[in-house]
């Protein structure tokens, strides 16, 4: 496909990337550029969407974040639309690859925060085309309470069950900011033990900012979550969603 569309790139060897993504597969082109190929049709609207709004974003930003050069087209190889963009070098975020909890978590405070203050204005609401992420809890009540009463010992399902009600039982109210929707280790780059760029904004969306906090429970210790909620400025009702949203889809 690089050869048929692409010609000038050729010449440059191409590499799996492991890990290579969920919704989609990533494949080094060179030293500089990443293929993405979405997994499924379901996930090819992400790439119209960062084509539209990588670039609005890196404005904002202090992290790096992917720049898309190029659209890759439909083909008698590949039926779906796919993707070149530039690559971030970095490893993706693992427990042993950084300096300090407590600095990442001030410094993905700040992303988020940058990534809030981006003009909302003809953006794209949190909804189906980004699998709700930002959008009503409620959507995944069903197969959530399913989850949990398949959860084994010494995890306790009326625990779980609480935890998830008091999700529901406090909607976001408040003005709908940019969100990731998918703030996880595979997604933020570490160089020199720091937090260097963010990859993956397939499911960003406007919405409710709860969210992008999973990783308080998913990836920080005690002391580090403590930081990152406080310095998000997260109240009882906000912490509520995001640890619905911990468990209950991501």
């Amino acid at each position: 496909m690089v050869d048929s569309q692409f010609p000038h790139w050729q010449h440059l060897p191409i590499a799996t990337v492991e890990p290579g993504g969920h919704d989609n597969r990533s494949f080094r082109l060179g030293n500089e550029m990443v293929i993405r190929l979405p997994r499924a049709e379901c996930y090819t609207s992400a790439i119209r969407k960062e084509r539209a709004w990588l670039p609005v974003f890196t404005r904002s930003l202090s992290l790096r974040i992917p720049i898309p050069i190029a659209k890759g087209e439909p083909s008698d190889l590949y039926p779906w639309p796919w993707s070149v963009n530039r690559w971030i070098e970095g490893e993706t975020l693992r427990s042993d690859n950084i300096s300090s909890m407590s600095e990442l978590a001030f410094d993905l405070v700040n992303f988020l925060r940058e990534l809030q203050t981006v003009s909302t204005e003809r953006g794209v609401l949190a909804g189906e085309q980004n699998f709700h992420r930002g959008g009503d809890l409620r959507i995944y009540e069903e197969e959530t309470l399913a989850a949990i009463s398949k959860t084994p010992a010494p995890y306790t399902k009326d625990r779980l069950t609480s935890i998830w009600q008091e999700a529901l039982a406090n909607p976001f109210a408040g003005i709908p900011v940019w969100v990731h929707g998918d703030v996880a280790a595979d997604n933020l780059i570490i160089r020199n033990g720091k937090l260097y760029g963010v990859i993956d904004f397939g499911t960003c969306g406007v919405g409710d900012p709860s969210c992008d906090l999973v990783t308080a429970w998913n990836f920080f210790d005690r002391e580090s979550r403590r930081i990152f909620l406080q310095e998000m400025q997260a109240d009882a009702a906000m912490i509520a969603r995001a640890r619905g949203w911990a468990y209950g889809k991501l």
